[in-house]
């Protein structure tokens, strides 16, 4: 029978501590030394800064065999000096595929590999040539060896290290393996120039695939601007001169306000396509029906794309990128399928006039951009959580090139979609939102000389009497927002579970349409969003007749020894107070019936409209009172135009409606739209915002309940068959080991996805492996062996893990899975097994204890 020692094992299991077990074996594996003694080096601070290195110590189990490494089998392939060394191309005389930890959708789109994980579906592939280096959790460090090109030792087990679809990442194992790669690099670096050069490469690759996201992300929101802006003005006219022109761009030379038709000789409607004059009923019914008709095109467009090509690509999708970065798996989510529909239908569904914005989907396309680069640097491809480091930093260049506003996408994405923001990640993710913006800053798609959606100047101070309105906007802002967060959940709740979530085109036509028809007799809700939050922001200048908000009779009244401007309203400005009212009742209800639908589709230019039109009416209700009352005390010399947005002397008024909104908020409903979309889909997604207050334990908790049978594997009395079928009829993840059945004191744990690889493989490759043979996971063999050569497996057995007793509060069972990312943790008493705790099953529970269904939670 063939052999494959596995060298180092006596030596890994006689030191203790098990990171530098695994380190000094990659040092003896690499450079023949048998003292492999060597300096931590710096660890970039990936894992110094995580919570795990500061909320818990790792229990390890290592023990001294005392068996010789020469009994050890290796179950992994042996490669030929000519295979590729962790790519997609090569040779390979076993014609298996090496599945990184982070195989995803951008690598299987691009054909590196195919399907989940099983233990036959690795035929037929190529196999990355891979060094096997063990960390402490008993299993192969991915992609430490394999950088620098090592070729004269073995091959992994193919697929182990990856997650499947729909569950949650290990960060403790992602930060372990990388920690240790980066301990090899440092000490690579001493043996040769090139290898130096190696490790600065490494060292810098971090700041380099931020700027290539940056540079990206501007690009793409550049395109997706003008396309959006041209295809919106399409609805309306077109330029004949150079149709590829947007109606500013057309009319630029005469400065045409959004409320001028005539002024503009290149610009023509559809009435004068067709040889109509420009006003009139008849040109008026023919604009109409053209603008229903484009409207209906566009969206269908949309929908109909998403449906054929990429349904991950409807929504805003930060829902999603928040759970995906608090470490869940959504294969596909982030590729370049998605990527590329989510950028054309988002220029469409837009373009359709649809009450929804772009800018909550430009992060999800930044995320798609940052996934799709992390690849290109395996430091980030081949670990999901140092690939989350880069979406963080993508999700900041989203919002950036959204608002031209670099400082707010760090914010956002600090405290709104990031779960492990470590100091270093907040400097790339303001590298990456600047370079963004810059990028986007160069393409001007706003049409001005400004990176802002919307430039506005304020100069005059605000006065004291002015906080009232604004707390006043504040929590109206917070009544409203609550009223939103409801109806959308109550009415995407009824989507998902009717029928009418089985026509979800027919749907979209059908809002589509609705929207079309009662949108065009109002010139507020006909126009583009971002030019109606334009108008309602901007001050009114004397000569500025075409705009009915600015229809004012300016006079100078005297008020003791100082001459005061006052403005009387005519009556456009009552006009467009009801058109205005009007407006915002259209676009809050429509705004609940698009948000969810499936088309992309973001919330933020609707949000804000909604606040700009309150802040105009209120502002404007504020100036009549001024100017029917002038003589008040706080009136008195101070009398301005009210408006209520502006720039940095309005920061503390701003402040004020913000806190505002917030308490009234979280009066009236604590979790916010984001967040309630998460509940509504089931992901597993823990807030580390909130708070657990109940005073259960971990026994109340974790399954399987006292007096029920625990499914466990024992660490040498099992065969190969006896572990299939505990395969076959359970579907856990993982399992823990215990010494034996009667004596279940814990050993470790180990995943079914790498079981049935190792399985697999040892069949596959090793001679004399049955269905008898004993599977091992200790270093020692049976004390009588007459049957087949057992298969040991400890290589793959994770002997630290985290684990708690029976009486440990759930207040700190929850803090230690938010803190420290786990999947689940075991139960003990005096150090025998009890159960398992998964992250299913705590989210389950804190959903019961706050009297909410605990079987809306559908993943682990």
């Amino acid at each position: 029978m063939e052999k494959f020692p596995l060298k180092g094992s006596r030596e890994a299991a006689a030191e203790g501590n098990s990171y530098i077990t695994a380190y000094q074996t990659v040092m003896k594996k690499s450079n023949g030394h048998t003292n492999g003694a060597g300096g931590d080096g710096d660890l970039d601070g990936t894992f110094r800064d995580h919570p795990l290195a500061q909320h818990t110590k790792l229990t390890t189990s290592l023990t001294a065999a005392g068996t010789d490494d020469e009994d050890m089998i290796d179950i992994t392939p042996r490669s030929s000096p000519g295979d590729v060394i962790g790519g997609g191309g090569g040779g390979s005389s076993s014609g298996y595929h090496r599945e990184t930890a982070t195989e995803s959708d951008t690598e299987r789109d691009f054909g590196y590999s195919g399907g989940n994980g099983g233990g036959n579906h690795h035929n037929q592939r190529t196999m990355h040539q891979h060094v096997p280096t063990h960390s402490a959790f008993g299993e192969p460090m991915d992609g430490a060896l394999s950088f620098y090109g090592s070729s004269d030792v073995q091959d992994d087990i193919p697929g182990i290290g990856q997650y499947e679809d729909f569950h949650t990442i290990d960060w403790q194992r992602d930060i372990a393996r990388d920690r240790m790669r980066h301990r090899y690099i440092v000490k690579k670096r001493q043996d040769s120039l090139w290898d130096l050069i190696k490790g600065s490469i490494d060292a810098g690759s971090g700041w380099l695939c931020v700027l290539l996201v940056g540079i990206a992300a501007g690009c793409v929101a550049g395109m997706v601007d003008i396309g959006a802006s041209w295809m919106s003005d399409l609805k309306h006219g077109i330029c004949p001169p150079a149709f590829w022109f947007n109606r500013e761009q057309c009319c630029y030379p005469a400065k045409q306000s959004v409320f001028e038709e005539g002024n503009c000789s290149t610009w023509k409607t559809w009435p004068e396509i067709f040889g109509l004059d420009r006003n009139g009923t008849g040109p008026y019914i023919v604009a109409y029906i053209w603008y229903v008709l484009w409207a209906l095109l566009f969206a269908s467009l949309s929908a109909s794309l998403v449906r054929m090509f990429a349904p991950y690509a409807c929504g805003s999708g930060i829902p999603e990128i928040k759970t995906i970065l608090s470490g869940f798996i959504i294969r596909g989510y982030l590729g370049k399928w998605t990527l590329l529909i989510k950028s054309v239908g988002l220029m469409l569904s837009v373009s359709a006039g649809l009450t929804l914005g772009k800018e909550g989907p430009m992060v999800h396309i930044a995320s798609c951009i940052g996934n799709i680069f992390s690849h290109v640097f395996p430091k980030y491809g081949r670990n999901e959580a140092k690939k989350r480091e880069i979406l963080s930093a993508a999700a900041a260049a989203g919002v950036s090139v959204a608002f031209g506003a670099p400082i707010g996408g760090v914010l956002f994405s600090l405290e709104e979609v990031s779960y492990y923001f470590p100091l270093k990640t907040l400097w790339r993710s303001f590298f990456c939102a600047l370079i963004a913006a810059f990028v986007l800053r160069s393409l001007t798609p706003f049409g001005n000389e400004h990176s802002v959606l919307f430039f506005v100047e304020y100069n005059k101070p605000w006065i004291f009497f002015e906080l009232i309105p604004f707390v006043f906007l504040g929590i109206m802002g917070g009544v409203i927002g609550t009223f939103f967060i409801k109806a959308n959940l109550w009415w995407c709740r009824y989507r998902k579970f009717s029928k009418l979530g089985q026509y979800p085109v027919m749907e979209v036509l059908f809002v589509t349409l609705v929207t079309a028809i009662i949108c065009y007799p109002n010139p507020f809700t006909r126009m583009n969003m971002n030019e109606l939050i334009f108008l309602l922001v901007s001050k009114c200048s004397p000569g500025d007749v075409t705009n009915p908000l600015c229809d004012y009779k300016r006079m100078n009244i005297t008020s003791g020894n100082s001459f005061i401007e006052v403005t009387e309203p005519g009556p456009g400005v009552y006009s467009s107070i009801w058109l205005l009212m009007l407006t915002f009742i259209l676009k809050l209800a429509l705004t609940i019936f698009t948000f969810g639908m499936k088309v992309p589709a973001g919330l933020f230019i609707p949000s804000l409209l909604l606040g700009a039109i309150m802040g105009r009416i209120v502002g404007i209700g504020v100036e009549q009172f001024a100017y029917s009352y002038p003589n008040i005390w706080f009136f008195t010399g101070e009398l301005i135009m009210f408006e209520l947005t502006g720039g940095v002397r309005y920061i503390v008024p701003l402040m004020a409606a913000a806190m505002a909104s917030k308490w009234v908020g979280d009066a009236l409903g604590r979790q916010g739209i984001y967040d309630a979309h998460i509940a509504l889909n089931g992901y597993p997604f823990l807030d580390s915002k909130e708070e657990f207050a109940h005073t259960t334990l971990a026994a109340d908790v974790m399954q399987p309940k006292r007096n029920e049978t625990l499914n466990v594997i024992t660490q040498d009395s099992m065969t190969v068959d006896d572990v299939e079928n505990l395969l076959k009829e359970t579907e856990h993840n993982g399992y823990p080991v215990v010494v034996s059945r009667e004596n279940q004191y814990l050993v470790g744990f180990v995943l079914r996805r790498d079981l049935n690889l190792a399985i697999g493989n040892a069949k596959r490759l090793i001679e004399g492996i049955s269905s008898s043979s004993i599977v091992l996971f200790t270093s020692s063999q049976p004390i009588q062996n007459l049957g087949p050569q057992p298969l040991k497996l400890k290589k793959i057995l994770d002997m630290a893990p985290i684990t708690v007793t029976d009486q440990t509060p759930m207040e700190t069972v929850v803090d230690m899975f938010r803190k420290l990312g786990l999947r689940q943790t075991l139960v003990t008493h005096n150090g025998r097994l009890l159960g398992v705790i998964t992250k299913k099953d705590v989210l389950r529970h804190v959903k019961q204890m706050d009297n909410e269904d605990p079987n809306t939670v559908l993943f682990n």
